[in-house]
């Protein structure tokens, strides 16, 4: 009975056809959730500002509505669309939904959110059409490829800062240097310490080719995090008050108690306020460039993760990538209607995949310890950013190397390519990576006298693209 059950799953998932195991799978999803539990932490702090009436969201709620919505849409994801891809909110959207949006006079946080639900719809509607997928097929094959590297360069950038291994150099210290090594130059603290051991092992691990390398590295330094907090009590690197460059990223590690989640946010969105506080062109140019964020985030993401675990067939093309497109979109009417800001597929899915996982049963797995980080706080606690940030830097490593896919003696692209992937790390973001890159491409291939080349729907996502960097131009002419 057993054994039969077990045959029935591996055949819908398609776990032996993908080249993975049970176990696989399920180490997979747990690196996953690791690496990307942080977000249960750091939303709420992202959201935690008042809208123009003064009213906040809540920590507590948001922190409840974040964990809810990841675990839903996650085993969606592995359900349905049987990838290892794993769903929360997007930290571009939210940081851009919280300064740029929420700032915004007459706005409430009802109305922010429902302009993020407007968005996901349109996007559903856009998916439904065939428009996304068709954008994704437009794409180049050298673009794509440079998608992946700028996700890797991305991804490992993340680990090191998230780690303090490099750290932001504040503009009032008169230097011209954004980043620099450690603070001040010096490798500082015991997280850093315990980001240093993480990486070593990890690599280890993996060049010696050992089951579980990426889980065993995460669990292993997650150890060490919590003997030395019990032990010298390190606490934050900032408390609210206090900063302290020797502290912990963002978690602490420690042991909290449970406490039942408050779930009250879920339903408070409202798709007509923005339209009445701001007006139909406001209204809507805000939904626009909310829109193309997510959109071409999540694809980026999509393309680098599918690539990395395999999942694509001789073409390049991403097995139902339908499905994966109706999930994400349906992540960003999820997360605005439950105020937690547009979900997406995260970048830190590649824990997972470097991992090993190769189908949707680690996502499922990974969507249960979000639902269970509900109720668990010490699911998230226990996990500090220093020893999920190794496995980060080695994935990263491991989606660098398809940059040799990319045609160099093409210039056209080329240039295009280099400017893909080196602006998702410069510029934190994917959605701006890859706008450049599309900009790029279609003027240097104009440039070339070879449109014919171009993709009609890239003049299309160009032009939109050319709005989207230009939105402060905009901003000022509508008075917004």
């Amino acid at each position: 009975m057993v054994k039969n059950a077990l045959g029935t799953v591996d055949r819908y998932f398609k776990i032996t056809e993908r080249g993975s195991t049970y176990s696989r799978e399920i180490r997979g999803g747990l690196a996953t959730f690791f690496a990307m539990s942080y977000i249960v932490v750091l939303n709420p702090l992202i959201l935690s500002g008042a809208d123009s009436t003064g009213a906040e969201l809540g920590s507590a709620r948001v922190a409840a509505a974040t964990a809810l919505v990841a675990g839903v849409l996650t085993i969606l994801m592995g359900a349905w669309a049987k990838h290892p891809f794993a769903l929360a909110t997007g930290l571009g959207v939210n940081a851009f939904v919280a300064v740029t949006v929420a700032t915004n006079p007459g706005l409430t946080w009802p109305d922010v959110m429902g302009l993020v639900v407007i968005s996901g719809a349109t996007m559903f509607v856009l998916v439904l059409t065939g428009f996304r997928t068709a954008v994704f097929n437009a794409v180049p094959a050298s673009l794509k490829t440079a998608i992946v590297v700028g996700i890797g360069m991305f991804i490992a950038l993340i680990g090191l800062v998230n780690a303090g291994f490099v750290r932001r150099i504040p503009d009032a210290a008169g230097t011209t240097v954004p980043v620099g090594l450690g603070f001040d130059g010096e490798l500082i603290g015991w997280p850093t310490l315990v980001f240093v051991f993480g990486l070593l092992l990890t690599m280890a691990l993996v060049v010696r080719k050992t089951k579980g390398a990426i889980l065993i590295g995460i669990v292993a330094t997650s150890v060490l995090a919590n003997i030395l907090e019990a032990i010298f009590h390190i606490g934050p690197s900032f408390d609210g008050t206090t900063a302290n460059p020797q502290g912990w990223s963002l978690v602490v590690p420690s042991m909290p108690n449970w406490q039942a989640p408050d779930l009250s946010l879920i339903g408070q969105a409202n798709v007509v306020g923005p339209f009445q506080h701001l007006g139909a062109t406001s209204a809507l140019l805000l939904a626009f460039v909310i829109l193309l964020s997510i959109f071409f985030d999540a694809m980026g993401t999509m393309v680098g993760l599918a690539n990395e675990a395999g999942n694509v067939d001789k073409d390049g093309n991403i097995y139902d990538v339908n499905r994966v497109l109706l999930v994400d979109s349906l992540g960003a009417i999820a997360g605005g209607g439950a105020s937690s800001s547009s979900s997406q597929i995260f970048v830190e899915s590649g824990a997972g995949i470097g991992e090993g996982a190769r189908t949707g049963l680690a996502s499922i797995v990974t969507g249960v310890l979000f639902i269970a980080a509900m109720f668990l706080t010490p699911l998230i606690h226990l996990v500090p950013f220093e020893a999920v940030a190794p496995a980060l830097v080695v994935v990263g490593f491991m989606m660098i190397t398809q940059i040799t896919k990319i045609d160099w003696t093409d210039w056209g692209v080329a240039l295009p390519a280099f400017l893909t992937f080196i602006l998702m790390p410069f510029t934190y973001s994917i959605a701006n990576g890859i706008g450049a890159g599309f900009v790029a491409y279609v003027f240097m291939r104009t440039i070339q006298g070879r449109t014919k080349e171009i993709h009609p729907l890239m003049w299309v996502v160009a032009a939109a693209f050319v709005v989207f960097f230009g939105i402060g131009v905009i901003d000022q002419a509508i008075g917004l």
